[in-house]
């Protein structure tokens, strides 16, 4: 379909028969290198395209969407489909009117309210603009450094291994309520994995970025050469609560799946960690220190992300009826006490009728895809190593599974490097282990938090990258039993 993508939406909106429609278009263009064993291995370009369109029937609705359309049968074909889906389907517990220019969201206003409304008008001014797109000129300089890092590798007996990705999606959404918006979203992450010809010789190193100037593969190189150097003395350990150093990375494991879990309709069921015994959610409680602040904000110029919703499903944490709504700086926790759980419209209107706002009206807060956890520390990593007597440093989390949702307890292994910290010094590398905790419960023990700064996730970073954590020091972290895994 030669169409551009705002056109295809005008056309959607343009042919519904439903009651209502949001139609959602989108464009990613990819670019990315592999490499292995200290040699560039592939390098490949992509692009796709794709369409969902929402059409609402009384107070139903119906989701359908595609890859590569053709041409105006694809797209005719596919409204349809939706509106017989709609006309099945039962209705919506999240029904709310289709959003449309200007109208009364029910967001609470914030500081940034000028920034907010600026962006909105900027993403409406610029609806016909076409996608952008990425190129492997992204790589030129960071390519450049990697041959230089594979040539030192060799010298010293090492092996380089990783994956660099550039993605730019370009998004279009409209409503047959007349709102149109449009974003385009930078997403950029590369992966090291370096190993040695000693037993725990394996470290990994993730960072993420918008566009790669701030990636210094010398500084990189360097840290990942510095803890294989930790890895030449091996130190058998047994299972048990150890003083341990959890670096950004494996925090930002942690918080996003706790983040993940922060539904207000599922806290008010009493399903959540987030619920509160004998009935509501545990909004005002303690949760954390005084001075731990978690918070998202789109605005963010570090990690800027879409500044509405775009939802192709409902669930408790998002509704179709809520897409186009704007999106505002969310506190999450402030002072270490819950301030807020992810709401949209309709569970926001259903926790104001059950009366979870004290007799005030709760907040819509949206989820909004970043997250900053900062408890005002100013340490390094290094720093809290040279302060710690006895303790282990981890380097990343792996295979995180829920075992219960209310307690939000998660277990996990250890991989890539966990090592022995004796009087402020690395002292060797540390067998892995299988770990079992509640990320909130350890907010609450957490006895140091250093300084907040831009990290990668490892086990969710295909799905969430724009993340600012801390290293945390926790006295007491369970190391349920040792893992055989390398």
């Amino acid at each position: 379909m030669t169409a551009q993508s705002h056109e295809i939406v005008e056309r959607a909106l343009e042919s519904s028969r439903a009651d209502g429609c949001v139609v959602i278009a989108g464009e990613s263009s990819t670019v990315n290198l592999r490499w292995a064993n200290n040699t560039l291995t592939t390098n490949g370009a992509t692009r796709d395209r794709s369409v969902t369109v929402i059409s609402v029937v009384g107070r139903a609705f119906g989701v359908r969407s595609a890859s590569n359309i053709a041409d105006s049968d694809d797209l005719e074909k596919l409204l349809r489909l939706s509106e017989a889906d709609a006309r099945e389907a039962e209705d919506a517990d999240d029904y709310a009117d289709l959003l449309g220019p200007g109208a009364d969201v029910g967001v609470p206003h914030s500081p940034g309210e000028t920034a907010v409304a600026a962006a909105e008008a900027v993403a409406e001014a610029t609806f016909t603009d076409p996608a952008q797109r990425t190129s492997t000129g992204v790589f030129t300089e960071f390519a450049r450094e990697l041959g230089e890092a594979f040539a030192a590798a060799r010298a010293d007996g090492q092996r380089l291994f990783g994956f660099a990705q550039h993605e730019l999606t370009t998004t279009w959404l409209g409503t047959s309520a007349g709102l149109r918006l449009r974003h385009s979203q930078p997403t950029g992450s590369v992966e090291w994995n370096a190993k040695s010809a000693t037993p725990a010789g394996s470290v990994w190193h993730g960072q993420s970025t918008h566009d790669f100037t701030d990636v210094s593969v010398p500084a990189t190189h360097a840290l990942l050469r510095e803890r294989l150097g930790w890895s030449a003395r091996s130190v058998e350990l047994p299972a048990g609560r150890y003083e341990t150093l959890l670096p950004p990375s494996a925090v930002a494991d942690l918080l996003t799946y706790t983040y993940w879990s922060a539904a207000g309709r599922d806290a008010a069921e009493g399903r959540t960690v987030f619920s509160r015994a004998g009935g509501g959610t545990r909004i005002g409680e303690t949760l954390g220190p005084a001075g731990l602040h978690l918070f998202s904000d789109p605005l963010d110029p570090e990690l800027p992300a879409t500044p509405f919703v775009i939802a192709g499903a409902s669930s408790a944490t998002s509704s179709v009826f809520d897409n186009g709504l704007p999106l505002r700086r969310t506190d999450w926790i402030v002072d270490g006490r819950l301030a807020a759980l992810i709401h949209t419209r309709a569970s926001a209107r259903d926790a104001t009728a059950r009366g979870d706002g004290n007799g005030g009206k709760v907040a819509v807060t949206p989820f909004i895809d970043n997250l900053t956890l900062d408890g005002g520390g100013t340490a390094s990593l290094d720093e809290l190593i040279a302060n710690t007597s006895r303790g282990l440093l981890l380097t990343c989390l792996w295979y995180i599974r829920e075992v219960d949702p209310q307690l939000l307890l998660l277990t996990g292994l250890t991989r890539d490097g966990v090592y022995l910290v004796e009087d402020g010094e690395v002292v060797g590398a540390v067998n892995n282990f299988r770990f079992n905790e509640s990320p909130v419960d350890l907010l609450g023990r957490l006895t140091e938090v250093g300084a907040t700064v831009r990290t990668l996730p490892r086990e969710w970073g295909d799905w969430f990258t724009l993340a600012r954590m801390p290293a945390l020091r926790v006295p007491d972290f369970n190391m349920s039993s040792v893992s055989p895994a390398s």
